[in-house]
C-alpha cells in the first residue's frame, strides 16, 4: 500500500515525496484512513512506529480546505509531554505542510520567553503544538481562542499522566468545543490512560500495533554487570573510547548525576554536553543543534531526552543508570537504530538491579545478551540465569511456576538434625533427668531439681530444713510457705519487743512517755517533734 491509496490531499502527498517515504507503516495504514473519516482514535504505538505522521497527515489534509467555523484560533492542537517532542512535531508539521499556502505554526513550551510566543499568536496560527503547563499560562491571559478547533491530539498521553499533567489536560479539554475530533496516542491504553480516553472521546476506534519495530535486528542490545560506581565509570570510559562510537547518548537517573557525569567526561577529554529539565529552552535547543551538527559527540541526558530526539548520527545508547520502568528502556534505546540504521544499546547494571533486567526482558519479550569486557570483569558473578534461551518471558513479574520450585526431597536423618529439633530427653544437658509428674509427653522431661516445678504439677517431697515445715496444708493451690511461729504477748507486745532509744532530754525540757515535751516546758531553737 502507498500513501496515494490512503486518500490524502495531493498537496500533502507532494510534500511526502520530498521526505523519501513511499510506503506507510503499520500504524499509519490503520490510523490515517480512520482519521480521514472523522472518527476518534485510541492508538497504542511505540517509539519509531511513525505515529507523528499518523496524526499529522490526516490533520493537514483537513487544514488544506478553508475552515467553515468563525474565529481566529488554531484548527489543530497537539499536546506533548516534553519540549523536545513538541519542537520535533512542529518541525515535522512544517515539512509535511510546506506546500500548503499560508500555513502558520506556533510552539508553546516552557523555558522559552513569552514575548516571541505572544508575537506568534497575533498572526492567528492554524497549527499549535504545546506542552500543558505553558498552554494554560496563555489560556489564563486570554490570548487563545479554541472556537474553531477541529482536531485535538494527545501525543504520548501515558507520559503526560506520569508527569502529573492530568489536571492540566482536563482543564484544557474543557475549554475546547465538543464537536472536535480527538486522537490519542499512547504506548499503553490500560489503567488511567483508558479512563481519561473514555472521558475525552466519543465512540473511539481502538488501534493497537502489535509489532515493535525497535526490537528487530536494527538494535543490538547488550548488558554489562558492575560491582560499584568506580567499576561503572571504568566501563563507560572503555565503551566511549571505542572507534565504532560515532555519537552516543548516555542516560542517567537524575539531573545532578547528568551534570556530574558530563563534567567527568569533559575532564577525560571527551566532547560532551548535558541535557535535563532544569536547563533553559535556548540552552537545550543549542545543545541539540550542536548534537545534530556533529560538534557534540556524547550527550549526557535524563529521560527528558528519551522521547523527541531524532539524530541520524547516534550510533550508541548507554544506560549509565538502569531505567526504573521497562517502557522507559524502550524509549531510551529508540534514540538509535532509527529508519533502518544499525544501533547498539548497552545497559550497565549492578547485581542488586537484576529485577529491573527481568522486567525489561519480559516487556520486550526476549533476553538481553550479557557480555564481559576483558580486564574489567565483575568480581561477583551477577549474570546467573540472564541471557539464556528458553526462559519464559510471558510470565508476569513475581509469578511462580512449579519449575522454579525446589524438589521436596527427603527429610534429614535423626543424626543430622539440630538439637533444638530433637526431643528434650535426647539433649545431653537434660540426660538422666526424672520424668515429669503429669507425664504430658513421653519425650518430655521435668526440669532439674532446684528449679520451679512445672505449672499444674505438685511439688515432690523435699527433705525438711530448719525453720520450714513441708507437711503444712496447701495455700492458694500449689503455694507453699514458711511456718508462722507466734510467741507469747506481754501487754499487747511481743516478748522480744525492745523500745527504741530515746534522745536525752535537753536542758529546760521534760519528756513524757510519748517522747513529747510536757506542757509549759521551754524549747530552744526550731525543733520538730
Amino acid at each position: 500500500m502507498s500513501f496515494a491509496e490512503l486518500g490524502l490531499n495531493p498537496i500533502v502527498l507532494k510534500c511526502l515525496e520530498t521526505t523519501g517515504y513511499t510506503e506507510p507503516t503499520g500504524v499509519q495504514s490503520q490510523a490515517v484512513p480512520a482519521a480521514l473519516e472523522g472518527k476518534d482514535l485510541l492508538v497504542s504505538s511505540h517509539t519509531g512506529s511513525g505515529k507523528t505522521a499518523a496524526f499529522l497527515l490526516p490533520s493537514l489534509h483537513k487544514l488544506a480546505e478553508p475552515s467553515q467555523l468563525p474565529g481566529n484560533g488554531p484548527r489543530l492542537l497537539v499536546l506533548c509531554p516534553t519540549r523536545e517532542l513538541a519542537l520535533q512535531v512542529q518541525k515535522q508539521a512544517m515539512i509535511y505542510g510546506a506546500g500548503m499556502r499560508k500555513l502558520r505554526t506556533v510552539c508553546l513550551v516552557g523555558g522559552a520567553p513569552f514575548g516571541p510566543q505572544f508575537q506568534a499568536l497575533k498572526v492567528h496560527p492554524e497549527v499549535m503544538i504545546a506542552t500543558p503547563g505553558r498552554l494554560i499560562d496563555h489560556l489564563e491571559r486570554g490570548r487563545i481562542d479554541f472556537s474553531r478547533l477541529e482536531v485535538l491530539v494527545l501525543d504520548e498521553a501515558d507520559r503526560m499522566l506520569d508527569m502529573g499533567f492530568i489536571e492540566d489536560i482536563e482543564h484544557i479539554v474543557a475549554r475546547t468545543p465538543e464537536s472536535r475530533q480527538t486522537l490519542l496516542f499512547s504506548a499503553t491504553l490500560d489503567g488511567m490512560v483508558g479512563k481519561i480516553a473514555a472521558q475525552m472521546t466519543k465512540s473511539p476506534l481502538r488501534i493497537e500495533v502489535a509489532t515493535r519495530e525497535e526490537h528487530k535486528a536494527n538494535i543490538d542490545q547488550r548488558l554489562l554487570f558492575t560491582d560499584d560506581i568506580g567499576h561503572k565509570h571504568r566501563l563507560l570510559d572503555f565503551l566511549l573510547r571505542d572507534a565504532g562510537v560515532n555519537q552516543a547518548v548516555v542516560f542517567t537517573a537524575t539531573k545532578a548525576s547528568a551534570e556530574e557525569l558530563c563534567e567527568t567526561l569533559l575532564e577525560q577529554g571527551f566532547t560532551a554536553a548535558a541535557l535535563h529539565g532544569d536547563m533553559p529552552q535556548h540552552k537545550r535547543n543549542r545543545t541539540l543543534q550542536r548534537l545534530r551538527d556533529g560538534h557534540t559527540r556524547i550527550l549526557v541526558a535524563t529521560d527528558v531526552a528519551a522521547r523527541g530526539i531524532d539524530v541520524a548520527g547516534i550510533s550508541h545508547v548507554i544506560n549509565f543508570d538502569a531505567p526504573r520502568q521497562a517502557e522507559d528502556y524502550v524509549h531510551r534505546i529508540g534514540r538509535t537504530g532509527r529508519a533502518g540504521r544499525l544501533g547498539i544499546a548497552i545497559t550497565l547494571v549492578h547485581g542488586k538491579e537484576r529485577h529491573l533486567v527481568r522486567e525489561i526482558e519480559r516487556y520486550i519479550g526476549k533476553p538481553v545478551r550479557v557480555e564481559v569486557v576483558p580486564g574489567l570483569e565483575p568480581k561477583l558473578r551477577h549474570d546467573k540465569d540472564f541471557g539464556k534461551k528458553g526462559r519464559d518471558f510471558t510470565r508476569k513479574p513475581g509469578a511462580k511456576v512449579w519449575a522454579d520450585k525446589k524438589p521436596w526431597g527427603e527429610k534429614k536423618p535423626w543424626g543430622e538434625r539440630k538439637w533444638e529439633d530433637r526431643p528434650r530427653a535426647e539433649h545431653p544437658a537434660h540426660a538422666g533427668e526424672r520424668p515429669r509428674a503429669d507425664d504430658r509427653a513421653a519425650s518430655t522431661w521435668s526440669k532439674p531439681h532446684g528449679q520451679a516445678a512445672w505449672k499444674g504439677a505438685k511439688p515432690e517431697a523435699r527433705p525438711a530444713r530448719p525453720g520450714h515445715a513441708w507437711d503444712r496444708p496447701e495455700k492458694n493451690g500449689n503455694t507453699w510457705g514458711k511456718p508462722e511461729t507466734r510467741r507469747a504477748d506481754v501487754n499487747g507486745n511481743r516478748a522480744d519487743y525492745k523500745p527504741e532509744a530515746r534522745p536525752t532530754a535537753k536542758p529546760g525540757q521534760a519528756w513524757n512517755a510519748d517522747a513529747r515535751p510536757q506542757a509549759g516546758a521551754k524549747s530552744r531553737g526550731r525543733q520538730s517533734w
